[in-house]
């Protein structure tokens, strides 16, 4: 099990050159080693990151360490449990086993202070997900004073079981194996443990068999690690880093990262940082990015090809997988949170080339985006739930799908409306409910001429998502959503952090009083009932108009305890007039031509 990397153990001095190995399905861009510059650079981006605090402490690190030997020991007893049960026979108890695995950060070795811990329990072949794993051990859990906030996932597209032991988050999940006894010392990357199992499953596994496929592939595993933690830093900064909706999670950002790696094998991490984003600012979508060539095998599962799966066609930025079966690990990439992230990459891509000149510190590239300045349109997703317990599970299920809304809105409109969901949430700790707010902004197409009046109707799309969402199997009494449109100058105070000044134009809502409205296509406010519902005509009604002056909207802060109090009457407000959209948001770049893999510029 790897742990971190020292953050003591900087290079201090050029590293020998890796000569002529070739990594990766091209050659290197450049063998160049770093100079004196590159070298005090990276002294510095190291003292950033310590100072960042991205390194747990010893003690963290011993912690997690206890944690993983009691949750091994836990799975242990289950499946001896479970054999017993089925009238297997005493000598089958006792070599019943189940092996515990570590991937993502953790294996990496990029995790810091708080971070979950990406774990998998591999089973035999009689103990399954479904019941055993998903009933039977959820309750074993369920019961331990040392878990807390317990929660199943078993849709995901990698069913998982998430909760906290002793404070630690833990991610598990569970592969059942065709094997009636799993030995302790289970080579997890061998292609044998793929036989006979469902693609649940292989997907399961393959978390593991990837990370340590990825270690494997990378000129300098320290370089990789150090440069992976500083990009996985500034992606969270900057709003990129989440899978679930829509951008790239750890995988995808350790991939992306180890492409790189190969293409300047004897760079050091000041230089690769540097590199990444000249790299993917240059890099022609949907190119795939690839560590090694695709491997077919006569296990018969799906590889990524898009000559052959049309599905696969569909993918805007593919990032190829380097363990088989080889899927493409970005497969939630939008449109929309495509063009999110080249714009984070050029904005990344002109702050390095500051750095190197000398004319800003490294302290400038994690600069957070500010989201809520970003555009004049958003769309508001507020989750309500009985209680705290029924909240936790139902938000994780309407965050699984938010992806889904703007798909819906970018089909319906045609790529004319482009959203911006932002991965983080939000609570308004003054209210009494359980609930929690995720956030959407909205711009219609950028360099497209609109027609005078032209309005995006996505009011059948809202109620789409809303059906499919409520189809939730776990679905309990309290459990609502609520998506609204609001302005920029009405966004609610709670989302902004201690000490950032609010712009002059939204000081005004905190003075609105504490009803929910109806915002019709013009852009006013006006109290929203239940006998209105069904006769509201311009909600959810995009305008494609030139930005006009905005006309003042009455729309509270303080919704949710409006919200909260419609509970029972089953009122459920989906206002999403957005007129004005706006098509300038900040922190925009013009793009640069793109260019293939090969003729990305080097040095």
């Amino acid at each position: 099990m790897m742990g971190s990397e020292s953050v003591s153990g900087s290079s201090r001095s050029p590293p020998q050159p890796a000569a002529t190995k070739k990594y990766g399905v091209t050659k290197p861009i450049s063998l160049a080693g770093p100079t004196e510059a590159d070298l005090q650079r990276n002294v510095e981006l190291e003292k950033v990151l310590i100072n960042s605090g991205l390194y747990e402490s010893k003690e963290e690190t011993a912690k997690r360490e206890d944690v993983l030997l009691c949750i091994d020991q836990i799975v242990k007893c289950w499946v001896k449990q479970l054999t017993r049960q089925r009238g297997y026979t005493d000598q089958m108890v006792e070599d019943a086993n189940a092996v515990i695995f570590t991937f993502g950060s953790y294996r990496l070795g990029v995790h810091g202070p708080g971070a979950d811990m990406d774990t998998l329990c591999v089973g035999p072949s009689y103990v399954n997900r479904e019941e055993d794993f998903f009933i039977i051990l959820h309750d074993i859990l369920a019961e331990m004073e040392e878990v807390t906030e317990l929660q199943p996932v078993p849709d995901a597209h990698v069913p998982v079981m998430k909760f906290k032991f002793q404070g630690i988050s833990i991610d598990l999940l569970y592969a059942s194996i065709s094997l009636l006894v799993v030995p302790q010392d289970l080579d997890i990357s061998n292609g044998s443990v793929l036989y006979n199992v469902d693609e649940q499953t292989v997907r399961s596994l393959n978390g593991c068999r990837v990370a340590d496929q990825i270690l494997k592939l990378v000129p300098n595993a320290e370089h990789f690690c150090t440069t992976l933690r500083c990009l996985k830093f500034w992606a969270k900064r900057r709003g990129v880093y989440s899978n679930v909706t829509g951008f790239l999670g750890g995988v995808n950002w350790a991939l992306l990262v180890a492409r790189v790696c190969q293409l300047y094998p004897n760079a050091v991490p000041s230089m690769l940082v540097s590199r990444f984003f000249r790299v993917y600012t240059q890099w022609r979508w949907p190119n795939p990015v690839m560590l090694c060539s695709i491997e077919e095998d006569d296990l018969g599962f799906t590889v990524w090809d898009p000559r052959k799966n049309p599905r696969d066609r569909t993918h805007q930025m593919p990032i190829i997988t380097p363990a088989y079966p080889c899927m493409n690990s970005s497969y939630n990439v939008s449109t929309s949170t495509l063009r999110v992230m080249m714009d984070q990459f050029h904005h990344g891509n002109r702050t390095c080339e500051e750095i190197e000149l000398n004319k800003a510190q490294w302290s400038a590239l994690f600069g957070p985006y500010q989201f809520f300045v970003a555009y004049k349109n958003y769309l508001q997703i507020d989750i309500i739930a009985a209680d705290a317990d029924d909240l936790l599970a139902w938000k994780g299920w309407v965050e699984s799908r938010l992806r889904q809304l703007t798909l819906k809105i970018e089909r319906d409109t045609y790529g004319m409306l482009q959203c911006h969901p932002y991965p983080n949430e939000y609570v308004d700790m003054s209210k009494p409910c359980p609930h929690c707010a995720f956030f959407m902004g909205l711009q219609r197409k950028q360099g497209v001429i609109v027609q005078e009046g032209q309005q995006f109707d996505i009011r059948g799309t809202v109620d789409e998502f809303r059906q499919e969402v409520n189809m939730y199997m776990f679905w309990k009494p309290g459990m609502d959503i609520y998506v609204s449109h609001v302005r920029r100058k009405q966004i609610p105070a709670y989302v902004f952090p201690d000490g950032y000044k609010r712009p002059r134009t939204l000081r005004h809502t905190s003075q609105q009083a504490e009803k929910t409205p109806e915002v019709d296509a013009e852009g006013r406010g006006s109290q929203f009932t239940e006998g209105q519902h069904k006769r509201k005509h311009n909600a959810e009604m995009v305008d494609a108009k030139p930005d006009k002056p905005e006309k003042q909207a009455s729309i509270s802060p303080q919704r949710m305890g409006s919200v909260s109090a419609g509970i029972g009457e089953g009122v459920k407000s989906e206002c999403l007039a957005a007129r004005n959209v706006d098509s300038n948001s900040q922190d925009r770049s013009s793009g640069r031509p793109l260019e293939s893999e090969r003729g990305v510029r080097g040095g």
